[in-house]
């Protein structure tokens, strides 16, 4: 496979999955607002501190009320989280790669691509319609990945989409978990320490882990939460069953056997997945919680550095001294 075609499914994947968890996470946060007795205007600045964007956004816009924090993160293009940004940068990679892509892959991301550009040409989505945009967003990258599962070969191509996919749901768990560590939960009342338990339920329903996390271990606590979200190897958003199944397809893409590696990025995402599997909550914990998630982020940026420069840098071919001589003669 061409480096030019692994590397538009690998990013098109990635879009798509970051589309959809930046609306996820603004979608819980509304529903914080309205949960929480003593208001919600504190709730914005997290997402943006989250997401990495706060320079951009303080250079814009300033304050993170709900009305700029909702354009930055849904329409703006300067904004590479943009939901915008991200759906127009995955369509730009289908287009490119229609031969490779099934034709409903190709029609799905196109036809909600141009309706989300009629929604940014009205200036902004209208307090009445916010939930049900957010939640249209949400199902409409769940039906491109359906369609992507129901109609795509399980080979190379494949791979590289499911690959570009884990890694990103991997790190925006790990952001979403790290939420929490901008949020206060306050103390002094029985109101304003009840937060915490509502912002730990708003951190598991931002990662569609609330129902799963209840049969699991049922009463709300941040180590059971950490856990779950980070350890778990069986829940499908949780960090290790990503990274693990981002290693899967990995090592089909070379054809190298688990437990080894030919390349920096098997290497990296191999010992990584390896701390995770051997991981306990309490060491977590005892690291700092928001100390670690900084760390595990660092580490899935080098796994996706090691997979640009293995399948999808350029580079020059070497040329012997020989050849060189026999160029200059």
């Amino acid at each position: 496979m061409l480096s030019r075609v692994a590397d538009s499914l690998y990013w098109m994947s990635r879009y798509v999955e970051r589309a959809e968890n930046v609306a996820r996470i603004i979608d819980v946060n509304l529903n914080l607002m309205l949960d929480n007795p003593v208001g919600g205007k504190q709730q914005w600045q997290p997402l943006i501190d989250t997401l990495g964007d706060s320079e951009t956004f303080n250079r814009q816009c300033g304050v993170a009320d709900s009305n700029s924090t909702i354009h930055f993160l849904s329409f703006d293009l300067e904004n590479s989280y943009s939901i915008l940004s991200c759906l127009g940068g995955a369509r730009e990679n289908a287009r490119s790669i229609r031969e490779i892509i099934s034709s409903e892959m190709w029609e799905q991301l196109n036809s909600f691509y141009l309706r989300l550009l009629d929604k940014a040409a009205q200036g902004s989505v209208g307090p009445e319609m916010t939930l049900a945009f957010y939640s249209e967003v949400k199902q409409a990258c769940h039906l491109f990945s359906g369609i992507t599962g129901a109609t795509m070969t399980r080979n190379e191509a494949w791979h590289f989409i499911e690959l570009g996919r884990l890694i990103e749901r991997a790190d925006k768990t790990s952001r979403i978990l790290d939420v929490k560590y901008y949020i206060p939960a306050g103390s002094g009342s029985e109101i304003v320490a009840g937060l915490d338990d509502i912002h730990w339920a708003a951190v598991l329903r931002s990662a569609s882990a609330f129902e799963m996390y209840r049969k699991r271990h049922g009463r709300i606590r941040p180590d059971g939460i950490i856990k779950f979200l980070l350890l778990d190897p069986d829940f499908p958003r949780s960090v290790r069953h990503c990274l693990d199944g981002a290693r899967s397809s990995l090592h089909h893409i070379t054809g190298t056997p688990l437990g080894s590696f030919r390349n920096p990025s098997e290497k990296l995402l191999g010992q990584l997945c390896s701390d995770l599997a051997f991981t306990q909550v309490d060491e977590i914990e005892d690291a700092g919680l928001h100390g670690y998630l900084d760390e595990l982020q660092t580490k899935i940026n080098l796994v996706g550095s090691g997979i640009h420069d293995s399948f999808f840098a350029f580079r020059t071919p070497t040329v012997s001294r020989r050849s060189r001589y026999n160029e200059a003669h």
